[in-house]
């Protein structure tokens, strides 16, 4: 399985590589912009995206995978944040998320996520 990981905290960024690695998954990019993951994960075409909520940008992952919906990008896509505020997560029904994960995530709660999503792909 191939992953993109939006992230704008570098250090988290790395952690999560180093799990999807350990996992043995692909890690494809690591975006820390909404932009950037708009324009890259069209290009990248990843089988899962694991996305931030707040990012160093003023597109925030929900609005990410708003537009990328938009354009009939299916990919699914786990958010990982430090908001737990409801609106938020009732922003992100529009984009028909996997998970909604809080901050800080272990590697056992990502594991089975990702590979719940695998179980759905195949």
């Amino acid at each position: 399985m191939k992953i993109v990981i939006v992230e704008d905290d570098k250090v988290l960024s790395l952690l999560l590589s180093k799990m999807i690695q350990r996992l043995g998954y692909e890690v494809l990019d690591v975006i820390s912009k909404g932009q950037d993951a708009i324009d890259k994960i069209q290009n990248l075409l990843p089988d899962l995206v694991l996305m931030d909520i707040m990012l160093e940008d003023d597109i925030d992952g929900i609005d990410v995978m708003i537009r990328l919906r938009e354009k009939g990008f299916n990919t699914p896509v786990i958010y990982i944040t430090g908001n737990s505020d409801p609106s938020h997560q009732q922003r992100a029904q529009k984009t028909d998320f996997e998970e909604y994960l809080i901050k800080p995530v272990g590697y056992e709660d990502l594991k089975r996520n990702i590979e719940l999503v695998e179980q759905k792909k195949s």
